[in-house]
């Protein structure tokens, strides 16, 4: 997939307000494999929604999205299927970890159903974020910043075009977030990838081609 395209796109819950100023919400966007982009958000403007429209989960919107120019609205579930598994990558900012499960279980439910990554490179990045010692821990043990290094190494555990990237580094200090945002952009460019990430403050310090703001 190259191309993510946004044809005024407005949050349902958005409609009856005409004091909607965005550069993304009812304009026309593209987001483009291989570019960064930075979503500027204030809380309650639908940056978390965004994600999930895109990601397929939400359809309360107007408007349109496309994929290589095939709007999403007319896909099945074995497209969506598809795309979840080889196109796009999905950091939640609720991270949707399962807390009974250890951190490792937590990133290999992933990676067996893609089997993308072996589990060398799955420890070495447990080990560059600082957590190697939590891999067998239960996910319920960890905190939440914690849990946000394995969410992430659980989204970079499969082939993408695209991996959007909601509030990632909320609850991390400036070492880690900065280790995280290395890994991340590691494998994006190692695969091509376009990167989406979102933040209503406090965000990754890289080079983005693109900033918007909701």
């Amino acid at each position: 997939m190259e191309t993510i395209e946004l044809k005024s796109a407005l949050p349902n819950v958005f409609l009856d307000r005409g004091d909607v100023e965005s550069e993304v919400w009812n304009r026309d966007v593209t987001f483009r494999k291989g570019h960064l982009y930075l979503v500027e958000a204030a809380s309650g403007t639908g940056k978390s929604s965004l994600c999930s429209y895109i990601i397929g989960y939400r359809h309360d919107y107007q408007g349109h999205i496309l994929f290589d120019g095939k709007d999403i609205s007319d896909f099945g579930v074995a497209q969506w299927t598809d795309m979840r598994q080889h196109h796009l990558s999905h950091l939640f900012q609720e991270l949707r970890l399962f807390p009974e499960l250890t951190a490792m279980e937590n990133v290999m439910i992933k990676n067996k159903l893609t089997g993308f990554k072996n589990q060398k490179d799955i420890v070495q990045w447990f080990d560059r974020l600082g957590i190697a010692d939590k891999m067998n821990s239960k996910v319920d043990h960890l905190s939440f910043g914690q849990q946000q290094r394995v969410a992430m190494i659980r989204a970079l555990a499969q082939p993408f075009d695209f991996i959007l990237a909601d509030e990632p580094i909320s609850h991390l200090d400036e070492g880690n977030s900065r280790v995280m945002a290395d890994i991340m952009m590691e494998e994006a460019k190692r695969q091509g990838a376009g990167v989406i990430v979102t933040s209503i403050g406090k965000h990754m310090t890289l080079n983005y081609d693109t900033v918007l703001h909701l």
